[in-house]
Protein backbone atom coordinates (compact mmCIF):
# COMPACT_ATOMS: atom_id res chain seq x y z
CA UNK A 1 0.00 0.00 0.00
CA UNK A 2 1.39 3.35 -1.04
CA UNK A 3 0.47 6.43 0.94
CA UNK A 4 -1.36 8.89 -1.26
CA UNK A 5 -2.79 11.60 0.96
CA UNK A 6 -0.67 14.36 2.49
CA UNK A 7 -1.59 13.05 5.93
CA UNK A 8 -0.43 9.50 5.10
CA UNK A 9 2.79 10.79 3.53
CA UNK A 10 3.47 12.97 6.58
CA UNK A 11 3.00 9.93 8.86
CA UNK A 12 5.46 7.93 6.73
CA UNK A 13 8.03 10.74 6.85
CA UNK A 14 7.64 10.99 10.64
CA UNK A 15 8.05 7.21 10.88
CA UNK A 16 11.32 7.43 8.91
CA UNK A 17 12.52 10.31 11.13
CA UNK A 18 11.75 8.21 14.22
CA UNK A 19 13.76 5.33 12.76
CA UNK A 20 16.75 7.64 12.28
CA UNK A 21 16.33 8.98 15.80
CA UNK A 22 16.14 5.43 17.20
CA UNK A 23 19.27 4.40 15.28
CA UNK A 24 21.16 7.42 16.66
CA UNK A 25 20.11 6.29 20.16
CA UNK A 26 21.33 2.74 19.48
CA UNK A 27 24.64 4.04 18.11
CA UNK A 28 25.36 6.02 21.28
CA UNK A 29 25.93 2.79 23.18
CA UNK A 30 28.96 2.21 20.95
CA UNK A 31 30.51 5.28 22.58
CA UNK A 32 29.60 4.18 26.08
CA UNK A 33 26.85 6.80 26.16
CA UNK A 34 23.33 5.98 27.24
CA UNK A 35 20.69 5.44 24.61
CA UNK A 36 18.70 8.17 26.41
CA UNK A 37 21.35 10.71 25.37
CA UNK A 38 21.19 9.32 21.85
CA UNK A 39 17.43 9.49 21.79
CA UNK A 40 17.45 13.16 22.85
CA UNK A 41 20.23 13.90 20.36
CA UNK A 42 18.13 12.33 17.61
CA UNK A 43 14.99 14.20 18.60
CA UNK A 44 16.70 17.59 18.59
CA UNK A 45 18.60 16.76 15.42
CA UNK A 46 15.46 15.70 13.54
CA UNK A 47 13.57 18.75 14.89
CA UNK A 48 16.22 20.88 13.13
CA UNK A 49 15.73 23.77 15.53
CA UNK A 50 16.47 24.40 19.21
CA UNK A 51 14.12 22.87 21.75
CA UNK A 52 13.20 23.70 25.35
CA UNK A 53 13.30 21.26 28.24
CA UNK A 54 9.49 21.24 28.22
CA UNK A 55 9.40 20.28 24.54
CA UNK A 56 12.02 17.58 25.06
CA UNK A 57 10.25 16.21 28.12
CA UNK A 58 7.03 15.99 26.14
CA UNK A 59 8.75 14.34 23.17
CA UNK A 60 10.47 11.72 25.30
CA UNK A 61 7.93 11.20 28.07
CA UNK A 62 10.62 12.02 30.65
CA UNK A 63 10.34 14.50 33.47
CA UNK A 64 11.74 17.98 33.04
CA UNK A 65 14.21 17.25 35.86
CA UNK A 66 15.50 14.14 34.10
CA UNK A 67 15.68 16.04 30.83
CA UNK A 68 17.79 18.72 32.52
CA UNK A 69 20.21 16.01 33.71
CA UNK A 70 20.43 14.53 30.21
CA UNK A 71 21.13 17.95 28.70
CA UNK A 72 23.92 18.61 31.22
CA UNK A 73 25.43 15.26 30.29
CA UNK A 74 25.17 16.09 26.58
CA UNK A 75 26.84 19.47 27.10
CA UNK A 76 29.65 17.78 29.05
CA UNK A 77 30.12 15.48 26.03
CA UNK A 78 30.29 18.55 23.75
CA UNK A 79 27.36 17.38 21.63
CA UNK A 80 24.77 19.93 22.79
CA UNK A 81 24.70 23.55 23.81
CA UNK A 82 22.31 26.23 24.94
CA UNK A 83 21.13 28.57 22.26
CA UNK A 84 19.54 31.96 22.69
CA UNK A 85 16.12 32.27 21.09
CA UNK A 86 14.90 35.84 20.75
CA UNK A 87 11.63 36.52 22.51
CA UNK A 88 11.81 33.46 24.77
CA UNK A 89 12.81 33.34 28.40
CA UNK A 90 13.20 29.58 28.36
CA UNK A 91 16.50 27.89 27.73
CA UNK A 92 16.72 26.26 24.34
CA UNK A 93 19.12 23.49 23.42
CA UNK A 94 20.60 22.55 20.12
CA UNK A 95 22.89 19.74 19.02
CA UNK A 96 25.76 19.42 16.60
CA UNK A 97 24.16 18.76 13.23
CA UNK A 98 27.31 17.30 11.68
CA UNK A 99 27.52 13.55 12.30
CA UNK A 100 31.29 13.53 11.93
CA UNK A 101 31.79 16.34 14.45
CA UNK A 102 29.45 14.52 16.86
CA UNK A 103 31.58 11.39 16.45
CA UNK A 104 34.77 13.37 17.07
CA UNK A 105 33.29 15.04 20.16
CA UNK A 106 32.11 11.75 21.64
CA UNK A 107 35.33 9.94 20.80
CA UNK A 108 37.64 12.63 22.16
CA UNK A 109 35.62 13.47 25.28
CA UNK A 110 35.41 9.82 26.36
CA UNK A 111 39.06 9.04 25.63
CA UNK A 112 40.36 12.21 27.34
CA UNK A 113 38.59 11.08 30.48
CA UNK A 114 40.04 7.56 30.21
CA UNK A 115 43.55 8.93 29.63
CA UNK A 116 43.30 11.33 32.56
CA UNK A 117 42.17 8.60 34.98
CA UNK A 118 44.86 6.18 33.87
CA UNK A 119 47.71 8.70 33.88
CA UNK A 120 46.74 9.62 37.44
CA UNK A 121 46.84 5.95 38.43
CA UNK A 122 50.18 5.44 36.66
CA UNK A 123 51.74 8.35 38.60
CA UNK A 124 50.34 7.05 41.88
CA UNK A 125 51.74 3.57 41.22
CA UNK A 126 55.18 4.96 40.26
CA UNK A 127 55.29 6.95 43.51
CA UNK A 128 54.30 3.84 45.43
CA UNK A 129 57.03 1.77 43.75
CA UNK A 130 59.62 4.45 44.49
CA UNK A 131 58.65 4.37 48.16
CA UNK A 132 58.80 0.58 48.18
CA UNK A 133 62.29 0.66 46.64
CA UNK A 134 63.42 3.15 49.27
CA UNK A 135 62.25 0.74 51.98
CA UNK A 136 63.94 -2.29 50.45
CA UNK A 137 66.62 -4.03 52.36
CA UNK A 138 70.18 -3.62 51.09
CA UNK A 139 70.00 -6.94 49.34
CA UNK A 140 66.44 -7.56 48.08
CA UNK A 141 65.59 -11.02 46.85
CA UNK A 142 65.82 -11.68 43.10
CA UNK A 143 62.08 -12.33 43.10
CA UNK A 144 61.33 -8.84 44.47
CA UNK A 145 63.79 -7.23 42.06
CA UNK A 146 62.21 -9.08 39.12
CA UNK A 147 58.64 -8.15 40.15
CA UNK A 148 59.54 -4.48 40.61
CA UNK A 149 61.39 -4.46 37.29
CA UNK A 150 58.40 -6.03 35.48
CA UNK A 151 55.99 -3.60 37.14
CA UNK A 152 58.12 -0.61 36.07
CA UNK A 153 58.21 -1.95 32.51
CA UNK A 154 54.44 -2.40 32.57
CA UNK A 155 54.01 1.19 33.72
CA UNK A 156 56.36 2.40 30.95
CA UNK A 157 54.25 0.48 28.40
CA UNK A 158 51.09 1.85 29.99
CA UNK A 159 52.41 5.44 29.79
CA UNK A 160 53.39 4.96 26.12
CA UNK A 161 49.92 3.58 25.33
CA UNK A 162 48.07 6.47 26.94
CA UNK A 163 50.46 8.97 25.34
CA UNK A 164 49.54 7.42 21.98
CA UNK A 165 45.81 7.74 22.76
CA UNK A 166 46.36 11.35 23.82
CA UNK A 167 48.06 12.09 20.49
CA UNK A 168 45.27 10.28 18.64
CA UNK A 169 42.70 12.46 20.43
CA UNK A 170 44.68 15.57 19.43
CA UNK A 171 44.74 14.27 15.83
CA UNK A 172 40.94 14.07 15.88
CA UNK A 173 40.41 17.39 17.65
CA UNK A 174 42.75 19.28 15.32
CA UNK A 175 40.78 18.10 12.30
CA UNK A 176 43.86 16.38 10.86
CA UNK A 177 41.87 13.15 10.82
CA UNK A 178 39.73 14.65 8.06
CA UNK A 179 42.82 15.12 5.89
CA UNK A 180 43.89 11.51 6.47
CA UNK A 181 40.36 10.15 6.03
CA UNK A 182 38.41 12.75 4.05
CA UNK A 183 34.65 12.86 4.08
CA UNK A 184 33.19 11.93 0.72
CA UNK A 185 30.31 14.00 -0.53
CA UNK A 186 26.99 12.28 -1.18
CA UNK A 187 27.49 13.02 -4.89
CA UNK A 188 30.75 11.03 -4.99
CA UNK A 189 29.01 8.15 -3.21
CA UNK A 190 26.24 8.14 -5.83
CA UNK A 191 28.80 7.86 -8.67
CA UNK A 192 30.13 4.60 -7.20
CA UNK A 193 26.71 2.92 -7.21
Amino acid sequence: MHPNSNEEILKEVEKAENQISDRIADNMETFGVSSTVGRVLGIIYMNRSPMTLDELAESTGMSKTRMSQVMRQMMALNIAEKEFVKGSRKEHYTVESNYIQTFISLFTTNWKEVVSRNITLERRLRDHITKLEQNLEDDPSPEIQEKISRLKQELDDWAAYYDWINRLVAFFESGEILKAVPVKSPESQDKKK
